[in-house]
């Protein structure tokens, strides 16, 4: 049998033998009365405790590559956003790999956000002070947290993205190029994980159902009012906790219960705003990459006035190799060792048939390039 504690702040799971269980199989689980505990359970007693399904909980397997999803079951919020994968019910949250680098501040605001607050208030003002569910209030942390976590790795592309292009812009070579690549590889990347975490917002957001549905609160003081002093239900058998706190969870929720049960105005409210701020992270990104293909499109413009030049100093010298071929004939054809009469006596006339060829190739040379800028071939 495996035994937990949470010893200074830091999480501590043992199993028999003195050997430490892997952190993929724990959870950590927080409830409504300010407690915290380790878990290192299987899958059927996960879900038994909570009441949720098998294809549920695959939602939640770390060695499967699911989207973001929030999904409201009858008891139970299943939460998958990247790291954070967590069951969330009227009482309690639990949460996987309490020991992972980016579940760790999670974990951290879990506690510090999910103590109840008459641990601090004993006035009958503060124990009747108005409060969101608990599920809203683990649900917001969740959100924060990954608004949070993909705003920051948004900022450090930002960082290390926008000097880059810079620097490519002012210098072409492979090694800033590749560099480039680099980023707008991450920055795409990026791109999809934030846009799924803003697509399942949008998408409980359009849907007023999916919304009531997340009510936990709501539906477990309906089910408990028929029945009202006669103990915590039955379908809950796992959880310590629940007989105790039935009727906070009633009174937390009474306002709602009494009200339409169609009203969803306060988590429409509380997903809005995450909702909101995952969008500007979306728009940095987007703006990033408008910022990327501007930057393509002035190193393609680069590169084509490149060509250009070159395709320039191409045609100069076709031209005049074009005149040189010419005096070569004419050099050639003299130079030839045929015998005829006027070849003799005539040495004077070499030097004319050398200038004339050469200001004949001359001016052919010029008549091309002027040809050729007058047709727009060529720069001026």
């Amino acid at each position: 049998m495996a035994a937990a504690a949470v010893a200074g702040g830091e999480l501590v799971v043992a199993a028999a033998g003195g050997k430490k269980r892997g952190a993929s199989r724990s959870w950590i689980l927080f409830d409504a009365a300010g407690e915290e505990r380790v878990l290192d359970a299987d899958k059927y007693a996960i879900m038994h405790r909570v009441d949720i399904n098998a294809r549920d909980l695959r939602i939640l397997d770390p060695l499967l590559s699911y989207p973001s999803t929030i999904l409201g079951r009858e008891r139970a919020i299943v939460l998958n956003l990247e790291h954070i994968k967590a069951i969330i019910t009227a009482e309690e949250v639990l949460l996987r790999d309490p020991l992972d680098d980016n579940v760790i501040p999670v974990v951290e605001e879990l506690r510090r956000r999910l103590a109840p607050s008459s641990a601090t208030q004993h006035d009958v003002e503060g124990a009747e002070e108005d409060e969101s569910p608990f599920e809203f209030r683990a649900l917001e942390v969740t959100l924060e947290a990954i608004c949070s976590f993909l705003g920051a790795r948004t900022t450090e592309l930002e960082s290390a993205a926008y000097p880059a292009l810079d620097e490519l812009t002012s210098k072409i070579s492979s090694r800033n190029l590749d560099r480039v690549r680099k980023l707008k590889s991450g920055m795409t990347r990026l791109n999809a994980r934030v846009q799924k975490v803003r697509d399942e917002l949008e998408q409980l957001l359009d849907d007023d159902d999916d919304m009531a549905d997340l009510y936990l609160s709501r539906k477990l003081a309906g089910a408990v009012s028929p029945v009202s002093g006669s103990g915590g239900p039955n379908w809950f058998p796992a959880s310590p906790t629940i007989g105790s706190k039935i009727s906070r969870a009633s009174r937390a929720s009474a306002a709602t219960v009494h009200g339409n049960e169609n009203d969803v105005e306060e988590l429409e409210m509380l997903l809005e705003a995450y909702f909101m701020q995952i969008d500007g992270t979306l728009n940095k990104l987007t703006t990033l990459r408008e910022y990327i293909d501007d930057t393509e499109d002035y190193i393609n413009i680069q590169l084509d006035n490149h060509r250009n030049q070159l395709i320039q100093l191409e045609l100069f010298l076709s031209s005049g190799t074009v005149c040189l071929s010419l005096y070569s004939l004419v050099a050639g054809i003299f130079g030839m060792n045929i015998p005829y009469t006027w070849n003799d006596n005539h040495g004077y006339i070499f030097k004319w048939v050398v200038l004339v060829s050469g200001l004949f190739c001359a001016f052919m040379f010029v008549t091309i390039v002027a040809y050729a800028r007058h047709k727009g071939l060529v720069g001026s």
